[in-house]
Parts: structure tokens; sequence; C-alpha cells
């Protein structure tokens, strides 16, 4: 996977990735799995009012993509989700290459406009910013390595984090909210047990921007997870494999 936080790079500026989105957008190209379609001409603003403007009230809850967890079609997943109206879905595919995910984070954006579902892209900060998308997720380590003008392009910035140590340094880099976990124990985390509750809680107590609880995240413990203060909560292995999205949310 293209790191794209240094300060230095030798190919694919923002620019040149610009400049081939707005060729990509005149003629066909190849998907993320390599099949061809004609793309639709879109831009990031409409996308940037949405997340500005949503209505926050329609659920606390972030939709985390896995498209490797998938039992049907990802995008048809994705359009399943975005009907079902979570809080935002974060395109989190962040295994692909920069080309890949970009091709693949127009479709996402398109789809989550159609349903007014804000989307978050994920570690793709410059890809992120050719898009003229305003929301981006960071893995701590990459955040750390983000510029002044990277941050200020954008309006909402998340990062995960899993002590709170961390919590408390997204917080001075900009976050304007994290993720906390592992709470519970979760198939992604196999052998090792949740941070649990109290852990939860003490973050939310001790940072001033919303905290959105994952790892093991259920309908049987999402109550206690809104009792310890948190915004809400993230999914990922319920959202790719359930047979009825709507009653995760």
């Amino acid at each position: 996977m293209i790191i794209f936080m240094c300060k230095r790079r030798n190919q694919n500026s923002t620019k040149d990735l610009k400049q081939q989105l707005i060729k990509n957008r005149t003629c066909q190209n190849r998907d993320y799995q390599g099949k061809t379609f004609e793309k639709k001409n879109t831009t990031g603003g409409e996308f940037n009012s949405i997340l500005k403007n949503s209505v926050l009230e329609k659920s606390d809850i972030l939709c985390i993509t896995n498209r490797k967890l998938c039992k049907d079609d990802f995008l048809k997943r994705i359009q399943i989700i975005a009907a079902a109206q979570p809080k935002a879905i974060v395109l989190r595919e962040k295994d692909l290459s920069e080309e890949a995910y970009t091709i693949l984070a127009e479709k996402v954006m398109h789809i989550c406009e159609k349903y007014s579902v804000p989307c978050i892209l994920h570690s793709f900060a410059k890809a992120a910013m050719a898009l003229n998308v305003k929301a981006i997720h960071m893995p701590l380590p990459l955040l750390r390595k983000m510029t002044p003008q990277e941050k200020n392009h954008f309006e909402i910035i998340g990062a995960s984090c899993h002590s709170l140590e961390e919590a408390k340094e997204a917080e001075r880099l900009g976050c304007t909210y994290i993720t906390a976990g592992h709470i519970f124990l979760t198939d992604c985390k196999k052998g090792l047990p949740g941070r649990g509750l109290t852990f939860l809680q003490n973050i939310c107590e001790n940072v001033s921007i919303p905290v959105y609880a994952i790892g093991g995240i259920s309908n049987e413990n999402i109550n206690d997870v809104r009792q310890t203060g948190a915004a809400g909560a993230c999914i990922m292995s319920g959202f790719m494999k359930c047979n009825n999205v709507a009653e995760i949310i």
C-alpha cells in the first residue's frame, strides 16, 4: 500500500492525481476488480454538504467497510447499508493501491450521495484531497505525518486509538472524533481480550471530542456502550455479513 503522508513524493502528486481523475471521468476505466465501466462525472462538493448538514439524529452507528468480508457484491452491500441510514460509511479498504482506492471511492461516494449518508475516506488523504472530500479517517501513525496544510483541507478528521494516551494525542493533532477499541472480543482481533467498557468510559471522560467504540459491538451490548458516554459505535463484520442490515441500525 502506498503511504501518502510523506513530506516528499517521487510520483503521483496531488496535481497529477487530479489530472488523472479528470482524464478518467471522460473514458472507460477499470474498477477495483479489473472490470470496465463507464464513469460518471462527480465532484466532492455535494458530499461535503452532506457531511456538514447530515441528520445526526438518524443513527449513532458508523459502518466500517471491509469488502473481503462481504458474502455478496460489495457495491450492492454498500447500497443496502446506505439505504438503512447509518451515521456515516467509512471506506476502509486501505489495502488497495491509490488508483484502485480512488476509483472505488468515487463509486461509494455516488451511492452515499443518493441516500444522503456521509462518506468518510480512510488512510488515503491525498486521494481524498484530489476528490475534494472533506472527511478522512487516519491510522494514528499516518495522522502524525500529516502536514498542517493537509489537515486544513478537512472538516472532519478521525483516528483509530487504542489507549488513553493515543486518544489525547489524536485530539491534540486536530481530530474531530476518534474510534476507541477494541472493546469486546471480535473475530478481527482473534485471541486478544477486549479492553472493556471501563477503558471506553475513561477515554470518553478525558477527551472533549466524540468517541466511537469499535470491536465486537452488537445489539446485545450497544446500550452498555452508550452508557459510557460514547457518541456511538462502529460496526464492520455485522454490516458486511448480516442478512438484515436494518436490524443493526
